[in-house]
């Protein structure tokens, strides 16, 4: 089942901010220790049996009127979980009140607030909540593919596991001592079986391969619309070639087929013999990466740590673009030669192939040698200019109610929103940026974790007021501390181009570069723009990430009837 990230962002009466905040407040209290409560928030967590994390802040700031944001994560599409969220609060009519507090839509979902507003009404709420959602421009899922159920049952099993190898009594000698980690398994097993009836079905793929297959197209997909929008110049140029001087144009497009193979293959045959050249010179240490892994010369380089390994994959995936710009120019091409020339479809399209695979490398080569250059020239004219907020002024007493309700478990929360730095090339980098970046994850974010870090649960970066400010929104391991820290020393690239838009955001170069590097300016600026997480549910408090991947791993051991001897090495170790 997959997950669903999402927020509900609505805008605050400004009179009635104290109203919206003791109507929360009602909510959260009841659900820690209102009546016939006896576990907190057990009403919610087995009312709505999907949502893994929610939460409830308001925002206030002298640029706009409040918002108040209902942030969620749960399994499966928004429809149930909208009609299970409200039926499960309907019981003291929570969330009636909190929208009487918000301003009424402009648009044409005004008449539905009035309708769910009125006094006394019963119109149902949940359409207008999934009407008003803001889908995320960046999201991480960690423990990707674990829906709440498994997590919650994989977590009991973990818990069997450690009593059934403990042993009560100390003065008998405990009979897994001295086992091999086979005979460990198969008796686990054996003990555990009868309650975990489960353990004799195989588990569901986390992501199934038509998933992942859909994410890498639309990686793809995304890659080829940005070359073919950097490659609009040389378009342009061929075109004001063919409208004077039509022999030059002819000579740029017209090329012979062993010339075009040639101009494919040649940057990619570049890039194998870098590589290989780089990877077997005897006695050289290998570069190092952000993180300290080294590549020794033994070994083969596999990650982009090697400069040359990059050239070749880049390499690689502009040959495939040329090809699958070249095929779209065809295809489109031969399908206009049908409609008005009445040609046939397979004659025209071997016409065609030809000059759309020289079109596509003038476009290629176009974008490499003026759009990307002219982009990064303007960038970074805009970013010497730009003024940079080192200390932000930090509301001491905000700052004090969210130390407060920090650290109470291994799981923490923050919310934060900033303006974006307005102009039409921010605004396209910003865009184009948060879209790649989203769907990077998805593609190369997959084994549950965020790259090394492992803190991360949900994440994820919005779009609100018209685009013209950024909301991040995060459930995380450990304290707020560390959790930046952790961005900041192995991911603050990737942050550096979510969060860089933002007014204020420390100085950064060519869109990904400093930035969130500058680790005290930047914790800075992010505590300035946080709000006290006024509402907050994890339906599992004490997992981390880290811990949830380990109940899986030995969750998926003990589904199996038997191990290899190196299997089962292996599996033990997260015993």
């Amino acid at each position: 089942m997959r997950q669903t990230t999402l927020s509900v962002v609505l805008e605050v009466e400004p009179a009635s901010v104290d109203h919206l905040s003791r109507e929360i407040e009602r909510l959260r209290c009841d659900e820690e220790k209102g009546p016939g409560v006896t576990v907190p928030y057990d009403h919610l967590k087995w009312g709505v049996p999907t949502l893994h994390f929610l939460s409830m802040s308001v925002f206030e700031g002298a640029d706009y009127d409040p918002i108040f944001v209902i942030e969620a994560n749960f399994d499966g599409p928004p429809g149930p979980f909208w009609a299970q969220l409200e039926a499960t609060l309907a019981a003291s009519d929570y969330l009636r009140p909190i929208l009487r507090c918000c301003k009424r839509p402009l648009d044409k979902d005004g008449p539905m607030y009035d309708a769910v507003t009125a006094a006394d009404s019963h119109h149902p709420i949940a359409p207008y909540l999934k009407r008003r959602t803001v889908k995320p421009s960046v999201f991480h899922h960690g423990n990707r593919g674990l829906e709440r159920e498994r997590i919650l049952r994989e977590g009991e099993l973990f818990g069997a596991t450690r009593k059934t190898l403990a042993q009560a009594d100390s003065t008998i000698s405990n009979p897994y001592r001295g086992m091999t980690a086979q005979k460990i398994h198969q008796s686990l097993r054996t003990a555990l079986l009868d309650k975990f009836k489960w353990l004799d079905t195989r588990a569901p793929a986390r992501i199934p391969a038509w998933e992942r297959t859909l994410d890498v197209g639309r990686l793809l997909g995304f890659l080829l619309i940005v070359m073919i929008a950097l490659s609009v110049p040389g378009f342009l140029f061929l075109v004001f070639l063919r409208a004077f001087f039509p022999a030059w144009a002819s000579r740029f497009i017209a090329l012979d087929p062993v010339s075009l193979v040639l101009l494919l293959i040649v940057p990619l045959v570049a890039g194998i013999v870098l590589y290989w050249t780089w990877s077997a010179r005897p006695g050289e240490a290998a570069p190092t990466n952000s993180g300290g892994f080294t590549l020794s010369r033994k070994n083969k380089p596999t990650s982009f740590a090697n400069p040359f390994m990059f050239f070749f994959v880049a390499m690689l995936v502009l040959v495939i673009l040329v090809v699958a710009m070249a095929v779209v120019g065809a295809v489109v091409k031969s399908a206009i030669d049908v409609f008005a020339f009445g040609q046939s479809y397979l004659p025209a399209l071997a016409q065609n192939w030809c000059p759309m695979v020289g079109l596509a490398i003038v476009g290629i080569y176009t974008a490499f040698v003026f759009s990307i250059p002219a982009i990064l020239v303007w960038l970074r004219w805009l970013e010497r200019r730009d003024s940079h907020h080192d200390a932000p002024l930090v509301d001491q007493r905000e700052m004090r109610k969210m130390t407060r309700r920090e650290d109470w478990i291994p799981q923490n929360h923050m919310g934060s929103v900033v303006l974006v730095k307005p102009g039409v090339l921010r605004m396209a980098l910003v865009r184009t940026g948060h879209r790649g970046l989203g769907l990077v994850l998805r593609v190369f974010a997959t084994d549950g974790y965020l790259g090394s870090m492992r803190t991360v649960h949900f994440a994820h970066w919005a779009f609100i007021n018209n685009r013209s400010r950024l909301m991040f929104l995060s459930n995380f391991d450990n304290s707020w501390d560390s959790y930046l820290d952790d961005f900041i020393e192995k991911a603050h690239s990737g942050l550096t181009l979510a969060w860089g838009s933002g007014v204020g955001f420390p100085a950064t170069r060519f869109l990904v570069l400093d930035g969130a590097s500058h680790g005290r300016q930047f914790k800075t600026w992010a505590r300035h723009s946080m709000a006290v997480s006024r509402f907050w549910f994890s339906a599992y408090t004490e997992y981390t990430v880290d811990q949830i991947e380990r109940h899986a791993r030995i969750a998926d051991g003990l589904r199996k009837a038997t191990l290899t001897p190196e299997e089962a090495a292996t599996w033990a170790r997260d015993l």
